[in-house]
């Protein structure tokens, strides 16, 4: 089976975008179809996408006739040319062109709350048909009934139209409670029952609040995309002595790029010259600036603050950060959450349900009393709310924008059922080594002054055991001169013995010592002492350890302040495993394990504890993390780690851990909000008809205006520090 990505167009509407996939998904040739209304693509999956796309169309225009699927590769690459493509479905060449600051205005929909144009010109009916309600608001309250009747015909006609149109094309279709179908029956049963103005008054507040509705996703898709799309278009690519400007997606693997102050870093790479300090923001959330000198790697995203730089390029536009990142959003979008697929199948239950009680109440009561006038207007109100627009439009937009929250700070949830597996976590188990720890070895400590260890790295220069090369790191970073012993005897699993300047040097453990009949004090500590004796005699230790990272306690610190118990789970020695864990305030370690071993505890822990995280780096963490209810892997791990992984974590920080649990919380917390909110506003009105209080007014506030109050509630993590 080929997956296959399309761009889809003209389709404005959430609800019909669900509808749009069930029909798609339907087909048998059709493994898989999701359609992914936050970021407008179609992700089909079959033994031949293309080959089934006129197929797709002509299905998909059953239910959307303007709807249109492109595909993403050829539609868009990324040439020489930069055009800014407006009928792009989220604002932005998903590809490698972009449209940051333009939304969908240029398709002709059948839906009619589609942007038919440029702004003004939706806007036009809308005015002048705002103009003659007041008219008609006027001249009812004089009592004038013709009159009132034939201004708020034509009014009805400038606002209505488009909606009465494609309620008919759709009813010819046999779909019968599509949004359109339903406010238009309403606003002219209200003609019917001598409402006049409020049949126009209906599809005036209905025109104006799909009007801001629709500018409210756009907006919301296109702040959720430009958080998180921060590729370049071009490079300033150094050819010689000149500087030339060419396409991003061109730059090879080793070609130099300059990045001036200011500049954005364009492609992951290696400083070849100069001195700066970035700004990291942009991609891991830290607000102090890195510096930066020769030799340095970077990472595209960042913003370079200070001096000049020039960059060799290491990986090109399509391996980079930048858009590794983006793919990742976009990916992760595509995958729904429970709540999202409750929603959708509560949707489909929710229309013909509240249209069922519409009919209900338009007849049993009027039976019972008479009130025929009083009951078909309080059905046509129910029959107003009965698009659940709101509820299919928020829930996935909030799960999107906290995917591309978490895209901001470098925090990649590959989908939505991640992040609301992760909201439900009670345990964080955490690898020691690459997640805990830098996994790599330095000097921590030198007893002995710095004698001591000029000694032992020019013992230890010639060896490539990772204890002595961070020895020889360390004197080097020093700047110290080290010298050639004139004997050197390497001793298996002991240290080393040489002779140096005349004199007998033994580095090595407390047994090479011992061996050689040399007394040394002992004592507990975290790492690998090299112990070092000159012509018998003990002259102090160098402590060797894997650095604890920076912010490690502190996130173990703000885990236990969610509730959430941390634990250790590691192949290293029971000590090494202990001594971390008690620096960094981890109280329950399981060390000395096997991979499959590390398994058999979460399960364990699990069953203990409840939801279990798993976080690692390694290849033997593989196994883990897929058997975690939620994986999670350093981005500087393995690549089958982080394959395994539901959230990568790229900055390999281990603060990103707590920041990915309060995310998720965050937008479980605000999916169901925006459920709430509007099947409770919809509830209240309901009643308030019911009971004879709600007008067909403030129906279109509940339906229209709750969308819209969503559609903002949604985006609000981005704005969340």
């Amino acid at each position: 089976m080929v997956k296959k990505v399309y761009l889809v167009e003209n389709l404005d509407c959430a609800n019909c975008a669900s509808k749009v996939e069930a029909a798609l998904g339907a087909l048998p040739e059709v493994q898989e179809a999701v359609l992914t209304y936050a970021t407008r693509q179609l992700r089909i999956t079959a033994e031949d996408p293309d080959a089934l796309l006129p197929k797709l169309q002509e299905v998909a225009r059953k239910v959307e006739p303007e709807v249109k699927f492109c595909p993403r590769d050829g539609a868009h690459s990324h040439g020489g040319e930069h055009a800014h493509h407006h009928d792009c479905c989220c604002g932005h060449d998903h590809e490698h062109h972009h449209d940051h600051d333009h939304e969908d205005e240029h398709h002709e929909h059948e839906h009619t709350h589609a942007h038919g144009g440029e702004e003004s010109e939706d806007l036009k009916p809308i005015l002048v048909g705002a103009v003659l309600f007041v008219v008609g608001l006027v001249l009812e309250h004089f009592g004038l009934t013709w009159l009132t009747l034939g201004v708020c015909l034509v009014a009805y006609v400038l606002l209505g139209k488009e909606v009465v149109e494609t309620a008919v094309r759709n009813l010819a279709r046999g779909q019968m409670l599509d949004e359109n179908f339903l406010m238009a029956l309403a606003s002219i049963g209200a003609f019917f029952i001598g409402s006049f103005t409020e049949a126009v008054g209906v599809m005036l507040f209905y025109r104006v609040g799909e009007y801001f509705e629709d500018r409210a996703v756009a907006r919301s898709r296109s702040q959720i995309m430009e958080a998180v799309d921060l590729r370049p278009e071009v490079v300033q690519l150094v050819d010689g002595e000149t500087v030339r400007e060419i396409p991003a997606g061109e730059a090879k693997i080793g070609d130099i790029v300059l990045v001036r102050p200011g500049d954005r870093i364009p492609l992951d790479g290696i400083v070849v010259s100069g001195s700066s300090r970035i700004d990291t923001a942009p991609i891991t959330g830290e607000p102090v600036p890195v510096p930066v000198a020769e030799g340095d790697g970077v990472v595209s995203g960042c913003v370079n603050t200070a001096g000049q730089l020039t960059v060799r390029v290491e990986k090109p536009l399509s391996e980079s950060m930048v858009t590794r990142i983006l793919d990742s959003v976009e990916n992760a979008a595509a995958s729904k959450p429970r709540i999202d697929r409750f929603i959708t199948r509560f949707a489909r239950v929710y229309t013909p349900v509240v249209v069922g009680i519409a009919v209900l109440t338009a007849i049993i009561p009027s039976l019972v009393t008479g009130d025929w006038n009083k009951w078909v207007y309080t059905a046509l109100t129910f029959l107003v709310m009965s698009c659940p627009c709101a509820l299919v439009l928020s829930v996935p937009l909030a799960f999107f924008a906290g995917i591309g929250a978490g895209g901001k700070r470098g925090i990649l949830f590959k989908g939505g059922q991640s992040m609301e597996a992760m909201g439900k976590i009670k345990a964080v188990i955490m690898d020691k080594t690459g997640t805990i720890t830098k996994g790599d070895f330095t000097v921590q400590k030198i007893v002995g002054g710095d004698e001591l260890l000029s000694l032992c790295a020019s013992c230890e220069q010639q060896s490539t055991h990772p204890i002595a090369e961070s020895i020889v790191a360390a004197a080097r970073a020093r700047n110290m001169e080290l010298r050639r012993p004139e004997e050197l005897e390497e001793l298996a699993g002991r240290g080393i013995r040489a002779k140096l300047d005349g004199r007998e040097i033994l580095c090595g453990n407390g047994q090479l010592l011992t061996e050689e009949g040399v007394t040394f004090p002992k004592s507990k500590e975290y790492g690998t002492k090299v112990l070092v004796a000159v012509n018998g005699v003990y002259r102090g230790y160098l402590l060797i350890a894997d650095t604890i990272k920076t912010g490690a306690e502190s996130a173990v610190r703000a885990l236990r302040d969610y509730g959430i118990e941390a634990v250790m789970l590691t192949g290293d020695a029971e000590e090494s495993a202990k001594a971390v864990a008690g620096a960094v305030g981890i109280r329950e370690v399981h060390a000395g394990l096997l991979p499959q071993q590390k398994l058999e505890r979460l399960q364990s822990i699990r069953e203990a504890k409840g939801a279990a995280m798993f976080v690692g780096d390694g290849i033997n963490d593989a196994p883990v993390l897929a058997g975690a209810d939620v994986g999670a892997a350093m981005g500087s791990g393995a690549d089958a780690a982080i394959e395994a992984a539901d959230v990568v974590f790229m900055t390999s920080d281990v603060a990103a851990v707590p920041q990915a649990l309060r995310i998720s919380r965050q937008t479980a917390r605000i999916a169901w909000e925006n459920v709430v909110f509007a099947l409770a506003v919809k509830l209240a009105v309901m009643i308030l008809g019911l009971c004879g209080y709600a007008s067909m007014w403030l129906a279109v506030i509940a339906d229209s205006g709750v969308a819209m109050l969503c559609v903002l509630n949604s985006i609000r993590i981005l704005y969340k520090k």
